[in-house]
């Protein structure tokens, strides 16, 4: 894989930031294996890769294998940052949604002529807060991207026992998303977001992005993932759901980040 450690001016935040893009590369003489050749007329099909609270586009390179994970199926890989931004133009502070969710995908289409921007060839995952950030890009944008993955992720937001946690730091969470009441009902509020999909009569059942999600029985959110997971099933959207013994932290994350990827490639080879 070649990596690029790319810094560059935002328009969407203004200010310089930083993010990591994992190629695959055509090699003939390298000792150990070979990247997976998966290289179309459009490009290498792209996974976003999203992170969560406190950590940047540095920490799945620092934390898990995801360069020879994901050289095995030939995907490129794109690590952005947007740290406290919560994935969302924030109430008091910078436009992290309209990077995340336009300038991004503009720039590496612009810069990175060798990755599809074909809506089957792009997917995005995150853990923790990056999990919610998948799931919102995916059903806010269902033209652009094939398919989302959650790791941890408090998927069920507006959810009342996410909004007490939220209450005991309610400054910093109001910085973020304005009035933590308000969330329900809001871009940020995914069972919101996927309900506007399924009553879009102008999006078919295939055009729909697909879902994944993975918690650990273990983890502080895993009642979060369940509330997600019960309202799915209450307005009739798919998701596949996958729960097993972990916490909230890396050794899981690089564990299950591997069947994600799996999973991803399978949805291509459908």
């Amino acid at each position: 894989m070649v990596l690029f450690e790319v810094n560059y001016f935002s328009n969407a935040l203004g200010i310089n930031t930083n993010l990591n893009v994992l190629i695959p590369q055509r090699k003939t003489n390298q000792i150990d294996d070979e990247d997976y050749d998966n290289y179309n007329k459009d490009g290498y099909p792209v996974i976003y890769l999203l992170h969560g609270l406190g950590n940047d586009e540095s920490i799945w390179m620092r934390r898990t294998s995801i360069e020879r994970y994901a050289s095995q199926y030939g995907f490129a890989v794109v690590m952005p940052t947007t740290q406290l931004g919560g994935y969302r133009d924030n109430a008091y502070g910078p436009k992290y949604w309209t990077f995340i969710s336009e300038e991004l995908l503009s720039f590496c289409k612009e810069y990175f002529a060798n990755i599809s921007d074909k809506r089957e060839d792009t997917f995005v995952v995150g853990a923790s807060m990056g999990g919610h950030g998948a799931f919102k890009l995916a059903l806010s944008k269902p033209e652009r991207f094939k398919a989302a993955a959650s790791l941890s992720g408090p998927l069920e937001i507006a959810s009342e026992s996410n909004i007490e946690r939220f209450k005991s730091r309610r400054s910093f969470w109001e910085d973020i998303f304005g009035s933590i009441e308000s969330i329900r009902g809001s871009e940020s509020d995914l069972v919101y977001l996927a309900d506007s999909i399924l009553e879009n009569k102008e999006i078919k059942i295939e055009e729909r992005p697909r879902l994944y999600s993975w918690c650990g029985t273990e983890d502080f959110l895993y009642t979060c993932n369940l509330e997600f997971e019960d309202e799915m099933k209450a307005i009739g959207m798919d998701l596949d759901v996958n729960y097993s013994e972990g916490d909230h932290n890396w050794t899981c994350w690089d564990r299950e980040i591997q069947n994600v990827l799996k999973w991803f490639s399978n949805l291509r080879n459908e």
